[in-house]
């Protein structure tokens, strides 16, 4: 931003914020720069205070004496580089990204930092930036990493100058710093990498090339509160896909790194956006990084002190804006699959994006509920579409509606068979015994039961999905075993209540 200094060094002393993230449950940063800052010896040198006295924010001045006095009258790019230490030294890993040239808030199509030959963006000078960043932060091994352009947007923006500026400014990293992962975004605001699919990047290295993407609900409008959730769900997921997450199938990592939403929990497209963008991440295994940590602006749209209703901490960089939410994507913050990652064998888990929690067991007379996957019950989803439990016979069962699921040895009938449906792919729907049609859902305590399969027809666009969206995932993640020290009585008393409680 116009100030040129991570944003909340008025509220909280730096390393106070560098641990509440590692608190938080975050292990990474992606700390963002402007170009000019490295490249524009009079911009980088001016200090702190003179920075803010510019901007006429002198009360920010004052707070920041009070929390964090050695920065005051030290230069903005010594700042900077005060921040990267505080957050190394609190363990936190760094991604240094190129977000902008010109200092000040990011981004529209036509703000002359959008694209290689845009008023702010000269990509000689470009190059000039990445090679001294990398330059700079060699020695600090908790750098990982260095996003070379925040995105790439506007009426000059051409696939041929992408790959001609991209190799370049990768080859300057490498040569720079052969020890970081070079991270690429892609086009129309970071949202297509498709020219992926028919040209590969032509580099001297391999092994450490990482592509990036970014996805909001507003990034599609009002797509998500105007059109029916499922369908909506489904072209924006086949179309993350086709333009972005396909790199994965070329054997690339991808890095979404930037998606969020409003933490008041009162916006409606983000929201079901939400609930759609996490079944995705679960599924796929994506590494992320979430917009955004700031609680408040020292300026931003000419207000001072705006608030950031998308910050995970609060106005005042002390408490966290919504608990549930950071316990919600907890469950991404560690891989399900990713690759190295092996803790048992392959298989399935349910997993609920709306909780982010996924269906488990406690015993064999409970019935299933939502609880925490790290506890997740183990499934195989077969061709014959039953859902089994790895370990045992049991297979999910429909049984009545609005009851809870059971778990059956008779698998070879309509109620134990489970069909992904409608156009989210997230409906997991079965047969009652006089052939309703029923979808899983969850109940007020939790417990998994079958409902009539909601918000189906495109037609309807009030309708939220949101309680009927699972998802199957692939897991090699530890899941609880199964003791094999079950009482025979109750296995007995299991087995009566589902085969014989209608005689006795």
């Amino acid at each position: 931003m116009d100030v040129m200094l991570a944003e909340g060094l008025n509220q909280q002393p730096v390393d106070a914020i560098s641990k509440a993230i590692i608190n938080m449950g975050f292990n990474c940063v992606r700390l963002t720069w402007p170009l000019f800052l490295f490249t524009n010896d009079s911009l980088g040198s001016i200090t702190v205070r003179q920075s803010f006295k510019n901007l006429g924010l002198f009360s920010s001045i004052v707070d920041l004496q009070a929390n964090n006095p050695f920065i005051v009258d030290l230069s903005v790019l010594d700042a900077y580089k005060a921040v990267v230490a505080s957050l190394a030294k609190n363990n936190v890993m760094i991604i240094l990204d190129n977000h902008i040239s010109k200092p000040g808030w990011c981004c529209s199509r036509f703000d002359g930092n959008g694209f290689f030959g845009d008023q702010y963006f000269d990509p000689h000078l470009w190059i000039q930036g990445l090679t001294k960043v990398a330059t700079t932060f060699k020695a600090i091994t908790n750098v990982v990493g260095m996003s070379l352009r925040n995105e790439l947007r506007g009426p000059l923006q051409n696939v041929d100058d992408w790959y001609r500026y991209m190799q370049k400014g990768a080859e300057a990293v490498h040569a720079a710093n052969s020890d970081i992962l070079i991270i690429l975004s892609g086009l129309s605001f970071d949202k297509d990498l498709s020219f992926l699919h028919q040209r590969p990047m032509n580099l001297t290295f391999s092994g450490k090339l990482v592509f990036e993407i970014h996805r909001y609900g507003f990034t599609d409008g009002d797509t998500w509160s105007e059109k029916n959730a499922n369908q909506a769900c489904g072209e924006v997921l086949n179309e993350m896909v086709r333009k972005g997450a396909f790199v994965l199938e070329q054997g690339y990592p991808l890095f979404v790194s930037e998606f969020g939403v409003d933490q008041r929990g009162t916006n409606v497209n983000d929201n079901r956006y939400f609930n759609c963008f996490l079944g995705l991440a679960a599924e796929l295994d994506f590494d992320w990084a979430l917009w955004t940590l700031v609680g408040s602006y020292y300026l931003r749209d000419g207000i001072v002190g705006l608030n950031e209703y998308y910050g995970v901490l609060d106005w005042n960089w002390f408490d966290i804006r919504n608990a549930s939410f950071l316990q919600r994507i907890s469950v991404i913050r560690t891989p399900f699959q990713g690759p190295g990652y092996t803790e048992t064998h392959p298989h399935k888990v349910i997993f609920h994006p709306m909780t982010g929690l996924c269906i488990q067991r406690t015993s064999l007379l409970q019935p299933l509920e939502l609880g925490a996957c790290s506890e997740a019950e183990a499934w195989g989803y077969a061709p014959a579409k039953t859902l089994t439990v790895i370990g045992n016979y049991f297979c999910l069962h429909a049984d009545k509606l609005g009851q809870p699921v059971k778990l059956n040895m008779v698998c070879n009938d309509d109620s134990s068979k489970w069909d992904i449906i409608s156009d989210s792919k997230m409906h997991l729907s079965s047969k009652l015994q006089d052939a309703t049609s029923v979808c899983l859902d969850v109940d007020p305590n939790n417990v998994i039961v079958t409902q009539t399969c909601k918000c189906l027809s495109t037609n309807d666009t009030t309708c939220d999905p949101g309680s009927q969206w699972f998802k199957i995932i692939d897991s090699t993640r530890a899941t609880k075993i199964i003791k094999s020290s079950l009482q025979i009585k109750p296995i007995i008393h299991f087995l009566v209540r589902n085969f014989f409680g209608s005689y006795i």
